[in-house]
């Protein structure tokens, strides 16, 4: 009787206890869509769950009490909640997990035109999301990069502040800019193609730093830049961008989806940018920055189709309306020698598409097509651009066995046609080309890519470009890839070096400019490192050297009226070791940390020179620390750079030949801790670094832009005049950094699931 007793006390035990417990469930996203193989943790205990494609997870039978829920997953932010599990009550709990942007396994497409982890890719790809350029908001794109380690904004012009984008060294004309894929930011619009594309519409940014011409042709000879918008399907609802400075800079970026039936889902990105301050606190009775009002419309759509094949198409159309020069410039001195003032208006359109063919094979067409029109003046300079460029590739990839193979076909139209002497007409050009390339995969630690490209340009006739590539896994934290292969690039000057049209030096076309072509070969090495605390820390070092042939020099030296350009007698040397460090605590404190050591030149007749506007050295940071209790988030970003070479007009030019060092740094502070909302602010420049510091002048001559007033000898030798002291022409090529002063911020997001 005493055991049936124990035994019925037992039982009610059981079922007493049993009766307190509950589950719990909930949905994990991130990023504006549902993840899946996330896991779910309650710490300290043997509840554990992978979210489904739904992003869904579920946990029976838990215990009443007080529990600390952990979500983690590749990419993105460990999330730690506590939560409170009360007796009969189901509870739900939905997190959404903000992305990492020092994780190093996320997806990449732009090394091998494939979809790979990134740790998995023979080709390095550096991959930047928007928690990265949230760090320090700036309304282009173009801005946005120079926090990027070995990636520098480069101004090419003191009074309309253009400028291009430097990958280890190497100007903005090497280094091919993408957006999902397709050339579209090339020749022309390489000075403004980035401006105007909606920040809240970028899904990622691929880097690959390095020849890549095996596969995208001609430009991608320094590198590439590919700009992966969101796919509709997973962007948010609705989201707003607004931020303003000090200096009146606007900025807004507007985002919204919507679904057009059972089958398509369309994005709209609108992005207006609004600068109309006359500000000259150099004194020079020049502006400071370009004045500058631009719209751009950026239209994305995602159709749904019969075995996940895929179908997107793009657009976006900008205008643009940009002036510098003398503060009193209006619209009515344009073209004219009265008032000095550099008006440009930029007109362009923009088409992408993907369509994967009804095939049992992969096939995937991808075509794109843009045309820019640009109307300029330089003082009394007029420069009339248009451009048409049409792009069309057919591309298959197949893996068998240890091989995975990539064939393509592609062709380029491209049309240019301008008002300078050089183009005596309109010039048409067609650029087919055929590509293979096949991933070895000899082990799970070894992989070789074997790639090689022919292209048959109308003018210049046939270009090779092989490429190898091999990768060796010695342990799930440490990797090697070697990298070699060659690039080509044929050259349109004007419509990539403004320079050449601004200030009153004439240009000068030695001969008849042949394409370049480079060898290249870097080696890349990554080391992860998880510590027992759970702090992260990723190393990634990559040493590069990059041979230059027919390589187009700008000669500002020889005589200081004029820019020589000419293919250079003898070589071209890029080469360096570029090394990044992230480090991710588990207390919410970040560091990202770069940099770059450069030894560029140009060799002829035995002799070396370092080319203008070339850095030694570059170093980047980025410091962030999330207050947990306050919903503040500290980000402190900056970059620092090494003398440059600067071109000066003679000997008795009194600025500086070499630029100083210096940095450029930021501090932000963002609170989240409203649904939906995030505001921002903080200061730009903190430091208050401007290029004039340090020189007398930044611009020659503002005082006669026209070089009314400038005397010449017999010889064409500007003379040392009482009015003109030091024998100088007007000119504004001395330039290396943005001229804004120490400035504050604010700005508020919005984002609407």
């Amino acid at each position: 009787m005493k055991k049936l007793f124990l035994i019925l006390l037992l039982f009610c035990l059981q079922f007493s206890f049993a009766q307190e417990t509950s589950s719990v469930s909930g949905f994990i996203s991130g990023d504006g869509h549902q993840l899946q193989l996330a896991n779910v943790h309650l710490a300290g205990t043997k509840y554990r769950a992978v979210t489904d494609s739904l992003g869904y997870y579920n946990f029976e039978n838990v215990p009443v009490g007080n529990y600390t829920l952990q979500v983690s997953l590749v990419g993105f932010q460990t999330l730690k909640k506590k939560i409170d599990v009360t007796k009969d009550a189901a509870q739900s709990y939905d997190f959404e997990l903000d992305d990492t942007d020092n994780q190093l396994n996320e997806v990449v497409v732009s090394g091998t035109l494939k979809a790979v982890k990134r740790l998995e890719s023979a080709v390095p790809v550096e991959v930047y999301s928007p928690v990265f350029f949230k760090k320090n908001p700036t309304p282009s794109i173009y801005e946005a990069l120079q926090n990027i380690n070995g990636v520098r904004p480069q101004l090419n012009c003191g009074v309309c502040n253009t400028g291009d984008i430097h990958i280890n060294g190497l100007e903005g004309p090497y280094t091919l800019v993408l957006i999902d894929g397709m050339p579209i930011v090339s020749s022309l619009s390489t000075v403004y193609g980035l401006s105007g594309i909606p920040n809240s519409l970028v899904e990622r940014i691929e880097i690959v730093k390095g020849p890549a011409s095996s596969l995208y042709g001609s430009e991608a000879v320094g590198g590439l830049i590919n700009i992966i918008t969101k796919n509709p399907t997973n962007a948010p609802v609705f989201s707003a961008d607004y931020f303003t400075t000090t200096y009146f800079e606007n900025n807004l970026d507007l985002g919204m989806k919507f679904n057009a039936g059972k089958k398509a889902t369309s994005l709209i990105g609108v992005n207006y940018f609004n600068y109309d301050q006359v500000i000259d606190k150099d004194k020079d009775n020049f502006t400071d920055v370009t004045l500058s009002k631009r719209i751009s419309v950026f239209n994305k759509w995602s159709f749904q189709r019969n075995n996940n094949r895929l179908f997107t198409i793009a657009a976006r159309g900008m205008y643009e309306d940009r002036w510098g020069g003398d503060v009193r410039w209006e619209k009515k001195y344009r073209g004219g020698d009265e008032i000095y003032g550099e008006s440009i208006y930029t007109k362009r359109g923009e088409l992408i598409g993907s369509y994967q063919l009804p095939f049992e094979e992969k096939l995937m067409l991808s075509f794109s097509g843009n045309v820019h029109y640009q109307d300029s003046r330089y003082g009394t300079t007029s420069y009339i651009a248009n451009q048409k460029i049409g792009f069309l590739q057919l591309t298959w990839d197949k893996k068998l066995g240890r091989n995975d193979f990539l064939a393509g076909i592609a062709t380029r139209y491209s049309y240019y046609n301008d008002n300078t002497p050089a183009t005596k007409e309109a010039e048409s050009t067609w650029l087919p080309g055929i590509f293979v390339q096949d991933e070895i995969t000899f082990s799970p630690k070894s992989q070789v890519l074997l790639g090689a490209r022919y292209d048959y340009n109308s003018i210049h006739g046939s270009i090779f470009t092989p490429r190898f590539a091999y990768r060796f896994k010695a342990n799930d934290n440490t990797i090697f890839r070697l990298n070699a292969g060659t690039g080509f690039r044929v050259v349109n000057l004007f419509t990539e070096d403004h320079a050449a049209l601004t200030g009153s030096r004439d240009v000068v076309i030695q001969n008849n400019l042949k394409p370049e072509k480079s060898v290249n070969v870097n080696l890349n090495y990554i080391q992860k490192i998880n510590f027992g605390n759970g702090t992260f820390m990723g190393i990634e070092t990559t040493a590069f050297y990059t041979r230059f042939s027919n390589k187009i020099i700008s000669d500002y030296e020889t005589d200081p009226n004029k820019i020589i350009y000419d293919n250079i007698d003898g070589y071209a040397i890029s080469q360096g070791i570029s090394t990044n460090v992230d480090v991710n605590f588990t207390n919410g404190l970040k560091f990202i940390l770069g940099a770059t050591v450069l030894d560029n030149k140009n060799v002829q007749d035995g002799i070396s020179q370092r080319p203008f506007l070339t850095e030694r050295f570059t170093g980047t940071w980025s410091v962030s620390y999330k207050i947990e209790p306050w919903n503040l988030l500290l980000d402190y970003t900056g970059n620092v750079y090494s003398p440059m070479k600067l071109p000066l007009l003679n000997e008795y030019d009194p600025r500086n030949p070499n630029s100083p060092w210096y940095s450029i740094q930021n501090i932000q502070f963002s609170y989240t801790g409203w649904k939906n909302f995030e505001l921002y602010g903080g200061v730009k420049n903190l430091l208050n670094f401007t290029p004039k510091q340090n020189n007398p002048f930044l611009i020659s001559r503002t005082n006669d832009p026209f070089d009314k007033n400038v005397q010449y000898d017999s010889a064409g030798k500007v003379l040392v005049t009482p009015d003109n002291p030091y024998g100088l022409t007007f000119d504004t090529t001395y330039v290396y950094g943005q001229n804004q002063t120490i400035r504050g911020f604010l700005g508020l997001r919005y984002n609407f699931r």
